[in-house]
C-alpha cells in the first residue's frame, strides 16, 4: 500500500478511535474476508489477476505489474483491518438506531420516510404475497408449502449445468425479452439492445448485480452472476432476477438515462442516481413482466413471488432490526418479540427460498447499509403509484410505451418527488 493512502487511513483511524465510531463486528470480518479474496491466496490468483487475464498481449507486462501492485495493496489493507481495526471494534454495535437510520435512509431513498408507516405497510404486503405464494405452490407440488415447493424446484426443477451454460442461458433470457418488448412496450435501439450476461469474479457479493455501460457505449451494460462454488444452477428464481438486473430492469433504465446525456447533467447520468428510484424501477420491471404473462410456468412464477417477498422481508427486518421494533401481535412469526439479527436470519430462512449463503450475505448487508434495502419495495410502490396517476390523468389516451420511455429518460430523483413527476408524464 502506498504511503499516501496509508496516511489517509491512519488519520481516519485515529478520528474513529477517539469518537468510537467503528463498524460492527459482522461488517469488519466480512470485509476482511472479501478483500482477502481480491488479493488472492494459495491456488486462487485473486480478483485483479483475473481482471487483467484477457487484456491485450502488448500490455501484458504492464497489466500484470498493476494487478500485482493492487493485490499487494489489498493484502496490506486486509492485514491492517485484521490486526488493528478489528480488535478495536470489538463491542461496536451492528444496530444503527432511529436517528442514524433516518439519515441513512434519506441518502438511499431521497425521502423523509415515516418508518412506522413503512414497517406496517410491509407487513400487509407480506401477508398478501405469502398467501399468493401458498396458492402458487400448489401448482408446483400439490399439498406443498411454499418452502417445500421451493426445495422441490431446487432438486427437481429445471436447471443448467456449468458456469458457461448458465451464462449463455441468461443471455438468451435477456435477448428474448428484448425481442418481445421492443415496439410494444418500449422503443429499444442501439445500446439498449446490447447487454451481456457475465459470471462474477471471486470476491463479489453473493447476490447478482448489474454494471452500466461506459459513457461512450464502447463497453456494454453487463449482468453478473456469482456462482458461489456451484456447478448446477436451478432456474426457477433467476428468471425474475434477470428481468430485474437486465431487461427491462437496470439495463434499460440506466442505459436510456445515459443516452439522454445531452439533456441531463453528467452528474445525473453517472453517480447522481438515487438507489430507491433505480431499484424501484427494477422491481417494477419484474412485476410488469408478470402483468404481461411471462411467468406462466408455475416454478418461474413462484420464483417471482419469492423475489417479491424477499424485498418485502427486507423492509420488515431492515427497519425492525435497526430500530429494534416489536413484531406485531398478529404476525405469524415470534409475535411480540423485538427484532435482533438472529431473529431476522430465522425469519429469512422460514419464508424465503434463497440459498443459505445468500441469506447470510443479505443480513450482513442490511446491518452495514442501513436504509438501502428498503428502497426496492418502497421504490416500486412509488413507480406503481406514478403510473396509476398518469393513467388516470390521461384516461383512454394513456400510452404505456410512451410513458415508459419518458420515465426512463428523466434525471434521477428521490421518492419524495418521484410519484408526482411520473404522474404528469
Amino acid at each position: 500500500m502506498s504511503a499516501e493512502p496509508s496516511r489517509a487511513i491512519g488519520r481516519r483511524w485515529r478520528k474513529a478511535s477517539v469518537a468510537r465510531l467503528f463498524s460492527g463486528p459482522r461488517q469488519v470480518s466480512t470485509v476482511i474476508e472479501q478483500i482477502g479474496s481480491w488479493a488472492g491466496a494459495g491456488d486462487s490468483p485473486g480478483w485483479f489477476a483475473q481482471f487483467v487475464a484477457d487484456g491485450p498481449q502488448s500490455l501484458r507486462a504492464e497489466l500484470e505489474a498493476a494487478a500485482d501492485q493492487a493485490a499487494a495493496a489489498s493484502a496490506g489493507f486486509r492485514d491492517w483491518l485484521r490486526d488493528e481495526y478489528a480488535p478495536a471494534a470489538v463491542g461496536a454495535s451492528d444496530i444503527a438506531g432511529r436517528e442514524l437510520y433516518l439519515r441513512s435512509a434519506r441518502l438511499h431513498t431521497g425521502a423523509d420516510l415515516d418508518l412506522d408507516e413503512a414497517y406496517s405497510w410491509a407487513w400487509g404486503e407480506f401477508a398478501r404475497l405469502e398467501a399468493e405464494m401458498r396458492e402458487e405452490a400448489q401448482r408446483v407440488l400439490p399439498g406443498a408449502t411454499p418452502m417445500q415447493a421451493a426445495a422441490h424446484l431446487e432438486e427437481h426443477g429445471h436447471s443448467v449445468k456449468g458456469a458457461e451454460g448458465i451464462r449463455a442461458w441468461l443471455q438468451q433470457i435477456m435477448d428474448e425479452a428484448i425481442e418481445a418488448l421492443d415496439g410494444t412496450h418500449f422503443d429499444l435501439e442501439g445500446p439498449l439492445r446490447q447487454v451481456e450476461a457475465m459470471i462474477a469474479p471471486e470476491g463479489s457479493a453473493a447476490a447478482p448485480y448489474y454494471t452500466e455501460p461506459s459513457l461512450d457505449f464502447t463497453r456494454t451494460g453487463r449482468t453478473w452472476l456469482p456462482t458461489l462454488g456451484r456447478e448446477v444452477f436451478p432456474t426457477w428464481q433467476v428468471v425474475s432476477t434477470w428481468y430485474h438486473e437486465g431487461v427491462p430492469g437496470h439495463h434499460l433504465h440506466l442505459t436510456q438515462r445515459m443516452r439522454c446525456a445531452d439533456q441531463l447533467s453528467r452528474y445525473q447520468t453517472t453517480i447522481g442516481g438515487v438507489s430507491a428510484e433505480i431499484e424501484g424501477w427494477a422491481l417494477y420491471s419484474e412485476r410488469f413482466m408478470d402483468e404481461l404473462g411471462f411467468f406462466t410456468d408455475p416454478g418461474r412464477r413462484l420464483g417471482f413471488l419469492d423475489e417479491q417477498l424477499l424485498r418485502t422481508i427486507r423492509v420488515i427486518i431492515d427497519i425492525g432490526m435497526h430500530l429494534e421494533l416489536e413484531i406485531p401481535a398478529d404476525a405469524p412469526f415470534h409475535p411480540g418479540e423485538r427484532w435482533t439479527p438472529e431473529l431476522a436470519t430465522e425469519f429469512f430462512a422460514t419464508y424465503n427460498g434463497s440459498p443459505a449463503e445468500l441469506r447470510d450475505s443479505e443480513i450482513i448487508r442490511y446491518l452495514g447499509w442501513p436504509g438501502q434495502a428498503i428502497g426496492y419495495k418502497l421504490g416500486e410502490r412509488a413507480w406503481l403509484r406514478g403510473r396509476e396517476a398518469a393513467r388516470e390523468a390521461h384516461g383512454a389516451g394513456f400510452d404505456l410505451k410512451a410513458w415508459h420511455m419518458k420515465a426512463l429518460s428523466q434525471g434521477a430523483c428521490g421518492l419524495d418527488e418521484l410519484t408526482s413527476r411520473l404522474s404528469v408524464l
